[in-house]
């Protein structure tokens, strides 16, 4: 499920560890639909234990509370998981990938992600045999355990998400590419919002992608000083950069780029991976730095912690 679109998975999901088994047993059936369906499921399991752990800093008033309003947040908290399993590059992608090459399939390897080589590592056990399904998926909770432990997001991250989040939704809804992938990528160019480029004046550019202005960009230009690494050593250069009249003509003009320049062509079906999409830009060139795809799967990973904070915040109200 991208941020912003309905999910399609099952209300009757098993949020609670007395269906293990039984997703077990789909999984064990080795067809692609159930172990689509096993992987989202497992993800789920694990959201609940995440949203109970954010529930449980909340500060409660005592009035109400009782048996029934503790069942009652149980049953809501589980509705929450559902409605979070699914992102593009999650743990339910890491466990569908790695189920079906335990069942003798084959799986893009070009997409992993740096959470799915830790999946990999847990599957194998002392011996170096590949361990069962169910230690593998045990093991996986490691994943999220790193994702409620993960680094609090700054005050900087939080209203950047916010801000530039309902207009990433409407391009996702146009072109499928997902709204934290755009914002993540937004976020990491400008520094979270801190570095934005600016024209001649201080003027904003509202150029969130740092997209250069090359021969074929009709419209207006900013100039300022950037680093490229040549050869793997940076070097300060002097760039062009497109400049837009709005924050939503940047992500529009991304998209843009993204979805029908030739050089981007496959980019656009790396959508299942934070880090095959991150990984994909790279190869494609879309910037210098050979750190690239690590540092922005990592900020697609923080919005994507952001947004889902944002989806329960806004179902507790």
């Amino acid at each position: 499920m991208n941020y912003g679109q309905n999910t399609q998975v099952s209300n009757a999901l098993a949020a609670d560890a007395r269906s293990l088994n039984n997703l077990k047993l789909q999984a064990g059936k080795g067809t692609p639909a159930a172990i689509k369906e096993s992987a989202k499921q497992f993800e789920s399991l694990f959201m609940q234990e995440l949203v109970k752990g954010m529930r449980q800093t909340t500060m409660k008033s005592g009035m109400l509370d009782s048996p029934g309003s503790n069942l009652a947040s149980d049953m809501l908290d589980q509705q929450y998981a559902v409605r979070m399993s699914g992102q593009p590059g999650g743990l339910s992608s890491l466990i569908e990938a790695q189920l079906t090459r335990m069942q003798g399939g084959t799986s893009d390897t070009s997409g992993t992600s740096s959470t799915s080589s830790a999946l990999d590592n847990d599957a194998l056990d002392t011996s170096g045999m590949m361990a069962t399904p169910a230690t593998s998926l045990k093991k996986a909770s490691s994943i999220a355990a790193y994702s409620a432990n993960a680094p609090k997001p700054t005050l900087n991250q939080t209203k950047f998400v916010d801000r530039h989040t309902e207009a990433a939704i409407q391009i996702e809804k146009e072109t499928g590419i997902p709204a934290s992938y755009m914002v993540g990528q937004a976020g990491h160019e400008t520094g979270w919002g801190q570095f934005e480029i600016k024209m001649r004046g201080g003027k904003p550019s509202y150029n969130l992608f740092g997209i250069k202005a090359d021969a074929s960009w009709k419209g207006k230009v900013a100039e300022v000083t950037t680093t490229e690494y040549v050869d793997g050593t940076p070097q300060k250069r002097v760039a062009k950069f497109r400049a837009y009249d709005s924050y939503d003509e940047s992500f529009r003009d991304y998209a843009k780029m993204i979805t029908q320049s030739p050089r981007y062509a496959k980019v656009s079906s790396q959508t299942g991976s934070a880090f095959a999409f991150a990984s994909s830009l790279q190869k494609a060139g879309y910037a210098t730095d050979p750190q690239y795809a690590t540092k922005l799967s990592r900020a697609i990973e923080a919005t994507q912690r952001l947004q889902q904070r944002t989806l329960v915040m806004a179902n507790n109200v």
